[in-house]
């Protein structure tokens, strides 16, 4: 348990780390208007917040920057309501206020004006993704070169791909295949079908098919969703104007997996009401393990939808993104509701 003497010293700092992003001091938080202690009582308190595992402190630096515990304590107990500027408001009132006739369109909007507000990369996941369900798949070979996947939803929704078989892949193995599939992915969401193929098809399939590799390449292409439209991503490259990923290496994977459709949906899961904040190395994905995830989910008729969310540094303004992000949220749920209520 945090004393109230540390608890301001560790909000201060934290604090101090988002807007300068240099090592903080203990001369430099006692300088602060709101701080009435001595530089040699904030050093010693610092000294505790960081055997306690609230802050680091970077080998070349005698200053701390706060740990993943450390800005978990501060989301979940120190964080104070933003105020956003007139400007901030009126850029978020004006995506509602126009007249926008379709709900794609409102969505990409979102997520532009999101990016721009909080100057991070802004991810928007629209309802379709998580609203269509695998009822079953069908494989129809159309020659000795190609066939068609056939999927349809438990919606009556049906997709069609083309896809280039393997030389010498006989109809019998096609067929085993197709089994296994809707065996095991019936009722599954589609953007969970990939996925859903490393964790049980694949081992199942060693089992059961004789051309494995190849029935693989098969279902690679089979389960490829066209994603784009329902995943909208903006200022994918903000990440790069934070200080700590100036370095290449650092911001390679997490380009990367920016351009991964099925893997920003995995790391958002599914709507659920409320907000959600993943700290550094509470993410599971390696590549985000240095960043902060912040999502909300928006509503039709209270039942959440679809997400929306902020990818940054883990030395993000937290209190800002979570205040727009709910304005965001409220302002597409009832959006969504009215809209469905015509």
């Amino acid at each position: 348990m945090l004393s109230d003497r540390q608890r301001l010293i560790l909000n201060a700092i934290v604090d101090n780390y988002i807007h300068s992003a240099e090592p903080v001091g203990s001369r430099t938080i006692s300088k602060r208007e709101d701080i009435g202690f001595s530089s040699a009582t904030i050093r010693n308190d610092m000294a505790d917040l960081e055997e306690l595992g609230y802050l680091e402190q970077p080998h070349t630096s005698a200053g701390r920057v706060p740990s993943t515990k450390g800005y978990r304590f501060y989301v979940d107990n120190l964080i104070q309501p933003h105020l956003l500027s007139e400007t901030e408001l009126e850029k978020l009132k004006l995506l509602f206020a126009e007249r926008i006739h379709h709900f794609e369109q409102m969505i990409e909007y979102t997520a532009q004006i999101l990016s721009h507000v909080t100057n991070y990369t802004a991810i928007v996941l629209g309802p379709e993704i998580f609203e269509h369900r695998l009822k079953h798949i069908q494989i129809v070979q159309i020659n000795a070169d190609q066939a068609v996947a056939i999927m349809v939803t438990h919606t009556g929704r049906v997709e069609n791909k083309l896809i280039d078989l393997p030389k010498g892949i006989r109809p019998e193995e096609i067929e085993k295949l197709v089994n296994i599939l809707n065996s095991k992915l019936s009722e599954v969401p589609l953007w969970q079908l990939r996925q859903r193929l490393y964790q049980e098809i694949a081992s199942e399939m060693r089992r059961h098919v004789e051309q494995y590799e190849e029935m693989l390449q098969i279902l690679e292409q089979s389960l490829s969703q066209e994603e784009s439209e329902r995943v909208y991503l903006r200022g994918a490259t903000k990440i790069m104007n934070q200080p700590e990923f100036r370095d290449v290496d650092k911001v390679k994977d997490i380009l990367e997996l920016l351009e991964r459709n099925d893997q920003l949906i995995h790391l958002f899961g599914t709507p659920s009401a409320g907000l959600n904040v993943r700290i550094g190395q509470e993410n599971e994905l390696a590549a985000v393990q240095q960043c902060s995830i912040i999502t909300t989910s928006y509503s039709l008729g209270g039942k959440p939808v679809g997400m929306v969310g902020i990818l940054g540094p883990t030395r993000m303004e937290y209190s800002k993104v979570i205040t727009v992000l709910n304005y965001l949220a409220e302002g597409l749920s009832n959006m969504l509701t009215s809209e469905f209520e015509k």
